[in-house]
This record gives C-alpha cells, sequence and structure tokens, in this order.
C-alpha cells in the first residue's frame, strides 16, 4: 500500500535570462511555398530568446554547466547554426559544446537562410543573424550572473492540442499534410516549476510536442505561432519567463492549423497554456512530499494527507547530476539525389514559373513558385552532407535529479517520445527536438515510408532510423539511470 507519493524534482544551480528577437517588418518572411509574399509586414507578437543556466547544485565545476536557449524561429541550416554557436561561445565566453538551442519551430517567424540574401527581404538576413548571437550572448551572461540554488519540480499535464497530420486524400488517392482525425497524437504535456530557495518563481518549462503551423501561406506577420499566447497565459499568472521545448512533432500539429488569422494561433496558444497552468496547480511544495498522515475520526473515518519535509535520501537523488553520450550511425536513404539533378530541377522550375507569369497564368505560376522553393529546400538538405553512406547522428543527454534532458537533433515522429516515456516511467524525460538545428531532417516511423508522405520525401535518412536511434536512446537513458538499481 502506498504511503507516500514522491512528486519528480531536481536540485541545481539555476539562471534565467529573457530578451526581444523580433526581426526588422520588411524582413524576408516567405517559409510557404504556396505563400506569395516575400518580405513581412508587421508583427503579430515578438519573438524572444530565453536562456537557462544549470549546473550542479554542489560543485563550483563550470565545466559541467549547460546554456541551454530557446528561440522563436522555425530552425537555422547547417551553416547558419554553426556561425551562430561559435558567435554566441565567444562572446559570452562559455564553451560552444555547453550550448544546445531548442528551436520552437514557428513557421512564421521568416527563414533565416543567407541563400536568401538576394530574395526581396533577404537584405537584412546578415545583420539579423548577427545581432541575434549578439543577443542571445548578452542573455547567457546575465543568466550566469543570476544562477542561484533551485528546485525543479515537474508533472504532466493533458492537452488536446496536438492532432496526427497524415491524412489519407481519398479523391487525390496520395497522403496530404492536414488533421488526420483517425491518427495517434500523444497528449502528454510535462511542465516544470522552478523556485528558488524561498519559493519564488524563476521560471516554467513547458515540454509539448506540436507543429506550431496555425499560420501558414496567408499570414505576412512575424509570429511565434500558438507558443507566443501560451507563453503570455503563463506568465501573467506565474510573473516568470516560460521556457518553451519542442517535442517529437514530426507527424503531428495543431487540429486547426495552415490559416492567416492570428487570433486562431492565439486560442492554440491559450488552449496549451490553460493546460499547463493546470498541472502547475497541481504542485506541491518543493522538497516536499504528500504522505498518508493516519485516519480522523468523523462521521467517517477519514484518511487524511499531508506535505512533509523530504528525507535525506530523497534530496540526494534530486542533486543528482550525469551527463552520457548517444552514438549511433543511420544510413543514407539510397536514393539520395545530386547536388548537380536538384540544380537542374531547381532552374526548370524557375522557368515554368516565368513562363506562367508571361503568359498571365497566376496559378501555374504560384504552383511553380512552390516547386522552387521544394528544390532549393531539397539543396540545402544535401550540401552539408559528407561523401559517406551513413550519418553520425550524436546526442548528450543529461539526468538533473529526477529529470532527463534529451535534446536531438532533427524532426522525429511522436512515437518516439510516446516509447520512451512508456519503457522509463521513473523518469521525468523532458524531450527536445530541433536542438541546434536539423542536419538529418525528418525521421518518420518505418511504417511511414512507402506513403509518399512529404516527411518521407524531405527525410536524408533511410526506413528504421527512427526506431535505430530509439534503440541507442534507450541504452543511453539506462546508463543515466543506472544508479538507481545499484
Amino acid at each position: 500500500m502506498t504511503i507516500c507519493v514522491n512528486p519528480r524534482q531536481s536540485l541545481a544551480q539555476f539562471g534565467v535570462a529573457r530578451g526581444d528577437i523580433t526581426p526588422p517588418v520588411g524582413i524576408y518572411h516567405r517559409m510557404w511555398g504556396a505563400a506569395t509574399h516575400d518580405r513581412s509586414t508587421g508583427v503579430h507578437r515578438q519573438l524572444t530568446a530565453t536562456v537557462l543556466a544549470i549546473e550542479p547544485i554542489d560543485s563550483d565545476d563550470h565545466q559541467c554547466r549547460k546554456i541551454i536557449v530557446a528561440i522563436d524561429h522555425c530552425l537555422l541550416w547547417a551553416a547558419e547554426m554553426k556561425s551562430l554557436l561559435d558567435r554566441v561561445a565567444e562572446r559570452a565566453a562559455v564553451e560552444r559544446d555547453s550550448i544546445t538551442v531548442f528551436f520552437s519551430h514557428t513557421h512564421a517567424a521568416g527563414l533565416m537562410g543567407l541563400e536568401r540574401c538576394e530574395l526581396p527581404g533577404g537584405e537584412l538576413i546578415p545583420q539579423y543573424l548577427d545581432d541575434l548571437a549578439s543577443t542571445i550572448a548578452g542573455l547567457t551572461r546575465d543568466a550566469i550572473a543570476t544562477t542561484q540554488p533551485a528546485s525543479i519540480t515537474y508533472e504532466n499535464g493533458r492537452c488536446s492540442l496536438a492532432a496526427n497530420r497524415d491524412y489519407f486524400d481519398v479523391g487525390k488517392g496520395a497522403h496530404v499534410c492536414g488533421f488526420n482525425p483517425d491518427g495517434q497524437a500523444d497528449d502528454l504535456l510535462v511542465v516544470a516549476r522552478v523556485t528558488n530557495e524561498h519559493g519564488t518563481i524563476l521560471a516554467t518549462i513547458v515540454n509539448y510536442a506540436c507543429h506550431p503551423t496555425t499560420l501558414a501561406w496567408d499570414n505576412t506577420l512575424i509570429s511565434p505561432d500558438y507558443v507566443g499566447a501560451m507563453r503570455e497565459v503563463i506568465e501573467d499568472v506565474t510573473g516568470a519567463p516560460c521556457f518553451f521545448i519542442q517535442g517529437a512533432s514530426g507527424d503531428v500539429g495543431p487540429r486547426e492549423g495552415f490559416v492567416g488569422d492570428v487570433l486562431v494561433a492565439d486560442r492554440n496558444g491559450r488552449q496549451l497554456g490553460y493546460a499547463a497552468l493546470s498541472a502547475l496547480e497541481a504542485m506541491g511544495p518543493a522538497k516536499q512530499q504528500f504522505a498518508y498522515a493516519g485516519p480522523v475520526i468523523s462521521g467517517a473515518t477519514i484518511g487524511t494527507w499531508h506535505y512533509v519535509p523530504d528525507s535525506d535520501d530523497r534530496l540526494r537523488q534530486a542533486r543528482v547530476w550525469r551527463t552520457a553520450l548517444c552514438e549511433v550511425e543511420l544510413p543514407f536513404r539510397e536514393d539520395l539525389p545530386r547536388r548537380s539533378e536538384l540544380l537542374d530541377e531547381q532552374k526548370r522550375w524557375q522557368a515554368e514559373e516565368q513562363a506562367a507569369l508571361d503568359n498571365d497564368d497566376l496559378p501555374r505560376s504560384r504552383e511553380a513558385r512552390a516547386m522552387v522553393e521544394r528544390a532549393t529546400r531539397r539543396l540545402v538538405r544535401v550540401e552539408h552532407l559528407e561523401e559517406s553512406k551513413a550519418f553520425s547522428y550524436r546526442a548528450e543527454l543529461w539526468r538533473v535529479g529526477d529529470a532527463i534532458w534529451i535534446p536531438l537533433d532533427g524532426e522525429h515522429y511522436n512515437v518516439l517520445q510516446r516509447s520512451l516515456r512508456q519503457r522509463f516511467p521513473e523518469f521525468t524525460l523532458l524531450i527536445g527536438t530541433l536542438a541546434n538545428g536539423s542536419n538529418v531532417w525528418y525521421l518518420p516511423d518505418a511504417n511511414s515510408y512507402g506513403k509518399g508522405l512529404y516527411q518521407e520525401e524531405a527525410s536524408i535518412l533511410a526506413r528504421g532510423c527512427l526506431e535505430t536511434l530509439g534503440e541507442a536512446l534507450v541504452a543511453t537513458i539506462e546508463k543515466l539511470g543506472a544508479d538507481l538499481t545499484e
């Protein structure tokens, strides 16, 4: 019979800083192949960067420090990502390998690729990227300066915002990317509350899997999508920054999405925000457990429970700090196109677009323009790949008390996080995708290959790689949790 309930918790040194990273209006904004605009025309909500500095609570060895950054962008390509990490590390005077950037993955912030510099608004991208690095570096210094002993308490919630988005269009006879009411999506929401020794909330952390694709081609405003309203709901109550981590959302997105109406994005965000607040309200005091206190004779015999201080063993468990490296070779697809083939494809669609414009065929020109965009992105996918048959996938996981942080390159199908959390119910798993960008693009599950899905087309990896990665992650998590059974 259970006589006490132990909330999941971590004890660590913790600092946080928040800054505005909204690009200038007029910067290149076109993220969607179907979009007809290039430049942004205004701002729906500001984009933010939030920096956490976390290190062991019992050590002065700053070599263990983790700099964790959440930014409101879709992602950066490999070259732009490398430059950002190099600049932040140099300007903040921190180790480059200590930095992990989590992208919210909003599709309404603008596409900040240097290959866009010659397009309308693209001339603003280089300066913006340099300013972004300076802002994050400054926030990193501020987060480190505010580091203090803190308790991190975790709670699970539920939210039905996310829905499967691999829909079979019967009329078309093919899969499309859109709400699939018959598909499965993880509704688990992980929320963390960070408090100092006086009980003041320093920050909250929200980990949820849902593509921020409420806003699509008809939207011309810079926006964090639903993440902005979600943060506002939580921060209005807590008075502290909310740090968002995008989960394994490769095949899930908002039930209502692909629209131009920012009110829909705000409504989606409030739905997630209210669910997170519900989980926050369910949390008890930090460093305490909920224990059975015995019977009280009344009209009925009442069994009473109350909060009591954690035991020394529980507090020692919450102080655990460990890291482990997950390394695995993931084979490339055999049908990856060559760069020369993609350049030819790009030129062909550019010629199609121009011919359609010359003939005043706007529907055809719009379709051709979308195909030019597809070819451009496929070029970006393959140009950084080495001459080999496999991608050397590398992820450093770290354990802080009862939680394990799992930062992952790429966009993973939702089944990955469902299976990992089912396999390790004794831990809170913070699963963040698009960590420091996406070198491997999508990782669909094996059963989703061969269906003609966009995610398979966008992936550079062979069928079965998600499952191979999952097995490697299981082995790594087992190492991090080994002391529980020693």
